[in-house]
């Protein structure tokens, strides 16, 4: 099933971007977005509880308003105000407007898995494109949620990257992502019953920690008991990265015990300088090194992503050099390697590796101890990598 407005929305590709495509080059890294940009409105979850509490009284009602909305919003997933029958009349559409600003509008949503999958395109209050993707499982629900509008840490396989970073996203469009996919789940519109999120992936489009604090808001939120946010486990949360080192450290002492998901790609500095730009920055030993920490501080196995690309990264050598930097910290069990079949970009170079050279990989992997899997390519034929819908339009 498909659904799309009847207007068309805007390109998702920067100017930067279109210019950089035309003349051949890369595009350049991109630490901080564009300034100048108008900030999202201000929504209930972009603060604590005490902070919307507050905010009602400078709106000149009562406190305990904010947290009727708070259930409203985080516990009942509610998002019509006719609903909420404890507010009153004359006020709900005053509270409505000051703490639950609509944040995106969906313009397509696509079902793959017999609807088990669905990947919605949002269109955020300034045009910005972003995706999310739901995916429910036997065990688990998922969402994958993207942190930026764009992407600036511009790696050449990835749609996003080369789509240049438009802005940050606030805390709230992040959460609204999670609330949306929840609503779905609760109210019964995914195959399987009603359900809840279990699991929260920040691997859609973004840099997550490029956008750190309101990244972490996000994780907050997710995590703090109802009403004051979801009530999820820390431990059902994964944050990725391309390897900002600063921020992984910084992460470390946040006392959140969320999983740390380390796009690698290379184990070797020359390829990786190519895949992955920030290593010019950030050498591979750096990264890795930054990961053992967070592990070892806070005893959370650390993920190493790797997309398998046909001649470019999956050749057999490889394997054993990934093997071996992971092991030079010890073989405690602080790491584990998910390798991605790549989800090609239309007319893209880049592809996804021979299953048989895969295969191999593996077999290298785990033949030096290596605990390894293989993810599920889920949503392949409804552009589930994220960035490759709004690239489109």
């Amino acid at each position: 099933m498909v659904s799309m407005s009847e207007s068309p929305a805007p390109s998702a590709t920067s100017p930067e971007a279109e210019a950089a495509a035309m003349a051949g080059r890369a595009l350049p890294l991109v630490m901080s977005p564009p300034r100048g940009r108008a900030k999202p409105p201000r929504h209930l979850a972009d603060l604590s509880l005490p902070e919307r509490q507050e905010a009602a009284k400078e709106l000149g009602l009562p406190a305990f308003r904010a947290k009727q909305l708070s259930v409203h919003y985080f516990e009942r997933l509610v998002d019509d105000p006719e609903q909420m029958t404890d507010l009153p009349a004359v006020q709900r559409a005053d509270l409505v407007a000051g703490f639950l600003p609509e944040l995106m509008t969906s313009l397509r949503t696509l079902e793959a898995d017999k609807g088990t999958t669905r990947k919605t395109l949002w269109k955020l209050f300034d045009g910005a494109l972003v995706e999310s993707v739901l995916m429910r499982y036997p065990d688990r629900a998922t969402m994958c949620v993207s942190s930026q509008a764009g992407c600036g840490m511009a790696c050449p396989f990835c749609a996003t990257g080369q789509g240049g970073l438009q802005r940050n996203m606030s805390t709230a469009e992040i959460v609204e992502q999670v609330v949306a996919g929840a609503r779905s789940l609760a109210r019964g519109e995914v195959p399987g019953g009603p359900g809840r999120v279990s699991n929260v992936v920040f691997m859609g489009m973004g840099e997550p920690l490029a956008n750190y604090k309101a990244v972490i808001g996000a994780v907050r939120r997710l995590t703090a008991p109802a009403p004051d946010g979801l009530g999820m486990s820390a431990r059902g949360i994964t944050v990725s990265t391309v390897g900002l080192v600063p921020r992984i450290r910084q992460l470390a002492d946040e006392g959140i015990p969320v999983t740390l998901a380390l796009s690698l790609h290379a184990p070797d500095d020359e390829l990786r300088n190519e895949l992955v730009p920030i290593n010019t920055r950030f050498s591979v030993a750096e990264t890795v090194e930054a990961a053992w920490e967070y592990a070892h501080k806070t005893k959370r196995r650390v993920s190493i992503e790797y997309a398998m690309m046909r001649g470019i990264n999956d050749q057999a050598w490889r394997a054993d050099l990934l093997a071996d930097v992971l092991n030079s910290y010890g073989d405690w069990g602080w790491v584990h390697v998910n390798l991605i079949p790549l989800n090609p970009i239309e007319g893209s170079k880049w592809t996804a590796s021979d299953p048989a050279d895969e295969r191999e990989f593996v077999r290298r992997l785990e033949a030096k101890g290596i605990s390894t899997t293989v993810r599920d390519t889920r949503g392949r034929e409804i552009d589930g990598a994220c960035g490759q819908l709004a690239a489109k339009e």
